[in-house]
């Protein structure tokens, strides 16, 4: 009998092609997407004279340039001739190889890892790459994904295989009901802030417990990607029924027979019982609280009710200077209370939070209430933004006073002219808040969509909680 494997080691077996001397791994790989910022591969690969081996394994998506004001101009919404040139070269290289290209006029258009799984070209027991540090986000569906360099994107799409270490493995068990208003950005933020961004570096991480079980897709897929952010290779959840119930009748996903054989082999993915892994966590979820970033870190995340950290407690030398210096660039002083930091702007939107779900919830919050600061949506992806405007949450989101935008990377990456001036603070629901992020000087905290509505209506950070509960 075969000792128990995790889910990770089921997939990772499943795709070795053979092993090197050094130990490393040559895997084949499922999927590959690719975006604008592809360009240095496509070149290499003409410098080589290579051909793409596979185009109908690779999707390629314009994301991180693309425009969100006047969408309906196509390229020409583009002010700056170098982002205009990446997303035409996207175009010109994925025309010449025949590549499946979700261009800005192209109605599946969308943010590269919101579209994946909402047409079903992400699932369960693939191998997927792009060259995004957030391609862990696939991984909500049982899918062992992980963003790519340059190099290895040609190495990808030259053979459909890449080279890799074998990762460790972490259990992160959340375990225990959510409370109202707590979302999947607040759990994945607490996790961070409990072993910090280093915590998982070398590990692929399985999300498990009553917690994460309970979430959404939309949910698992916030938590999956931000496993970049606590270091990890990977994120995955093990595939179940709301898993099924997701993909069914999705665009690209199995149809009739071959559906039923595919859910068959989903359901042997989840880790074997007495499977090991080398680490285990374990947090309290009914414990977890709207949470918020403080400083330039996604580990420097503190619940809504906290107070800015004191770096006199820190527990040695290198992480009090890190505090300090992250209060000087957020200009906060220690002690602060969290709910007393004024707030310019507030952004909903990403890879991270722009998922219909992530939009209605944002929208609870604001029907019936007026903003005070300037706030933008950038839906997820195009279809999502249909959906949003066909359940009305558009006219709520424009009664409040956010700006309707089109879909893209847009405030997160901060590509596309969508930025925070200097000295600006935005409540986003991006992943990102290192020292210009949003843009050269901007102050970033971190919230979930409905937090970061909540500190649109009243200009600081606030409990989202005592909106719901009238006050």
């Amino acid at each position: 009998m075969s000792a128990p494997r995790t889910m990770f080691e089921k997939i990772w077996d499943a795709h070795v092609i053979v092993t090197g001397a050094g130990g490393d791994a040559l895997l084949h790989v499922d999927r590959n997407f690719i975006h604008e910022g592809s360009f240095h591969a496509f070149a290499a690969l003409q410098a080589g004279g290579l051909a793409v081996r596979k185009p109908r394994q690779t999707f390629a998506v314009a994301d991180h340039y693309a425009p969100t004001l006047n969408r309906e101009q196509g390229i020409a919404a583009v002010p700056d001739p170098e982002m205009r040139e990446m997303i035409q070269l996207l175009d010109a290289n994925t025309a010449r190889h025949g590549i499946r290209h979700f261009g800005l006029d192209d109605p599946d258009q969308g943010i590269v890892h919101v579209i994946g799984p909402e047409l079903g070209l992400t699932q369960p027991g693939l191998l997927i790459t792009c060259g995004d540090s957030h391609t862990s986000t696939h991984g909500a569906l049982g899918a062992y994904a992980f963003g790519i360099g340059q190099s290895q994107l040609r190495l990808v799409m030259a053979t459909q295989t890449i080279w890799q270490k074998k990762p460790r493995t972490l259990r992160i068990a959340v375990e225990g009901a959510l409370a109202p208003g707590v979302s999947a950005k607040d759990v994945v933020l607490a996790i961070i802030a409990r072993i910090g961004t280093a915590g998982a570096t070398g590990h692929t991480i399985e999300y498990a417990g009553s917690a994460i079980r309970s979430l959404s897709m939309e949910g698992r897929l916030t938590v999956c990607n931000m496993s970049i952010e606590a270091g990890a290779r990977a994120g995955l959840v093990a595939p179940d029924d709301a898993t099924y119930d997701y993909l069914y009748g999705r665009r690209h996903a199995p149809k009739g027979a071959d559906w039923d054989r595919a859910v068959a082999m989903w359901r042997r993915l989840p880790s074997d019982d007495g499977a090991r892994f080398d680490r285990e966590v374990v947090l309290d979820g009914a414990a977890i609280a709207p949470m918020v970033t403080w400083g330039t870190s996604p580990e420097e995340a503190v619940p809504i009710d906290a107070a800015v950290p004191d770096p006199r407690q820190a527990p040695d030398a290198d992480r009090r200077a890190h505090m300090e210096q992250a209060l000087r660039y957020m200009d906060l002083a220690p002690g602060t209370p969290v709910e007393q930091i004024r707030i310019d702007r507030a952004f909903i939107g990403t890879c991270t939070n722009g998922r219909i779900e992530d939009l209605r919830a944002a929208a609870q919050v604001l029907k019936g209430r007026k903003i005070v600061i300037p706030a933008w949506v950038s839906p997820g992806s195009t279809a999502v933004k249909r959906q949003a405007e066909a359940e009305g949450l558009d006219r709520i989101f424009k009664a409040a006073g956010f700006e309707w935008r089109a879909s893209g990377c847009s405030g997160c990456a901060a590509m596309n002219g969508d930025q925070v001036p200097a000295g600006e603070r935005c409540a986003s629901t991006s992943n990102r808040n290192f020292e210009g992020r949003q843009g050269a000087g901007s102050r970033t905290h971190l919230v979930s969509p409905a937090m970061a509505a909540a500190a649109a209506v009243t200009g600081r950070l606030t409990d989202v909680r005592k909106l719901m509960a009238g006050r």
